[in-house]
């Protein structure tokens, strides 16, 4: 299976986009340049593939080399009923934190993950388990720094993880590259900012603001975009084969 490349390689610290909120591709744009650039950092061509949290396929769609199988791991029915279908193709309508799931599978030339991991309840154990049934790595995981001033404003804490504690996790299990990007999406008023982050899927905190804490921060936001923090790590697992 041979596809057009539509891979992007791109080295700014941040990276800046401009959208309509209420538009199918802004709610997306943020996840796949996450995946674009993913992808672009992969030479070994891999193929026997597992995709963790692969939705409707984001990933398989900018695969651009030869592949034997690709097997993709996601909660949501819906999405893996977008996803594309075809007879290397395997789906999973499943939680990939389930190490016995995992471990049925046998063993993957790579494990990629793109803008999924950050919603585990046990990433360092998940790690774990990833490292066991794969030689390489190819990951994307959402950090603290996305949506870093409506946290300092309302003293929510983020549940995304730290890039520094989770670069540390990484290193526990592969011989890794870890690279930080930084991203901005402008809106042109509070109101589509603060719809985006309903609707975008990367959202969360510890609490939930009530009805005036709400219009507070809505009024008083600084910024005319958001912010979002994305680690990017790729490597080979120190288990080997």
């Amino acid at each position: 299976m041979k596809k057009p490349d539509l891979r992007e390689n791109r080295s700014l610290h941040t990276l800046e986009f401009s959208r309509r909120a209420e538009s199918y591709h802004a709610h997306n744009i943020i996840q796949k340049k996450v995946v674009q650039k993913l992808l672009s950092s992969i030479t070994s061509g891999p193929r026997k593939i597992l995709d963790l949290g692969c939705g409707g396929g984001a990933v398989y769609e900018r695969i651009d080399w030869e592949i034997e199988s690709f097997t993709g791991i996601d909660k949501a029915d819906q999405m893996c009923a977008l996803h594309p279908q075809g007879e290397h193709i395997r789906l999973l309508q499943a939680d990939f934190e389930d190490a016995g799931l995992l471990k049925s599978l046998g063993r993957f030339d790579m494990v990629i993950s793109s803008s999924a991991l950050q919603w585990a309840h046990d990433l360092p154990k998940l790690l774990e388990n990833i490292a066991s049934i794969t030689d390489e790595i190819a990951l994307a995981i959402f950090c603290d720094g996305t949506f870093r001033t409506i946290y300092e404003m309302t003293g929510i804490s983020s549940f995304l993880p730290e890039s520094g504690m989770l670069q540390k996790e990484l290193e526990k299990h592969f011989d890794v590259t870890c690279k930080t990007e930084h991203y901005r999406l402008t809106f042109e008023d509070n109101i589509s900012k603060f719809r985006y982050i309903k609707r975008s899927g990367v959202s969360g905190g510890t609490r939930r603001l009530n009805v005036e804490e709400t219009r507070r921060l809505i009024r008083d936001y600084p910024h005319d975009y958001l912010e979002f923090e994305v680690l990017f790590a790729t490597g080979r697992s120190r288990r080997g084969c």
